[in-house]
């Protein structure tokens, strides 16, 4: 990505962030722009936002009101706003589930390029990015640089918990226990599996990071 793009990036995080504080509506900067803020590397893909979907309109008409474009995808989980090509996604569904007002108030208030929003924790981060892992998207190498830049931010049991019934993620979870990325030892929690379920699988072995 070159220095133009990333500014477009930029400016476009501004100005949604921007039109939604002042539309009052509930929100958290989320994906890749709120691990960078903890200290992860830069985006090149995209800026996230998560809102609740009852205020899904109301965020619509706050962006249209700036020199953003808005468009609505087939997708039914968000919408799309342009900054001259550059991409703003503004979701209400993380990993299949509806954005909670209870994930947005653990939001923590960050000036972000020079606009003061609220950014998810990176707990919350880790957790959705895990989440969308499947059979056709599992690529562990840009997942990797997060998590090593974030390892210490994150409640890696909950991150865990949160990921129960996906088996990429918990195939990731032992990697990062493996390469020595994550301290300590975390079993899958229980949460009331059946007797015919099988065993809880280790995620994280006990192994000292260097």
């Amino acid at each position: 990505m070159d220095k133009d793009e990333r500014a477009l990036l930029r400016d476009g995080l501004r100005i949604a962030g921007s039109a939604l504080s002042a539309a009052d509506i509930p929100f958290a900067l989320a994906g890749g722009y709120a691990a960078w803020v903890h200290g992860a590397p830069e985006s090149d893909h995209d800026v996230d936002f998560a809102i609740l979907e009852k205020d899904v309109d109301r965020a619509k008409e706050a962006l249209e009101s700036t020199a953003l474009e808005v468009e609505q995808p087939v997708e039914n989980w968000l919408f799309k706003a342009y900054n001259q090509g550059a991409l703003v996604d503004v979701i209400f569904k993380v990993s299949g589930d509806h954005v909670t007002p209870q994930l947005l108030e653990r939001a923590e208030r960050f000036d972000v390029l020079g606009v003061n929003m609220p950014v998810l924790p990176a707990t919350d981060v880790v957790a959705s990015k895990l989440g969308v892992l499947t059979e056709h998207r599992c690529d562990y190498s840009t997942l990797l640089p997060v998590v090593r830049a974030l390892r210490e931010q994150v409640d890696w049991l909950e991150v865990a918990r949160q990921n129960l019934d996906n088996p990429y993620a918990q195939a990731f979870l032992f990697l990062l226990g493996r390469l020595g990325i994550i301290h300590g030892a975390a079993q899958m929690p229980d949460v009331g599996a059946r007797e015919s379920d099988p065993p809880p699988v280790p995620v994280i072995p006990v192994v000292e990071a260097e």
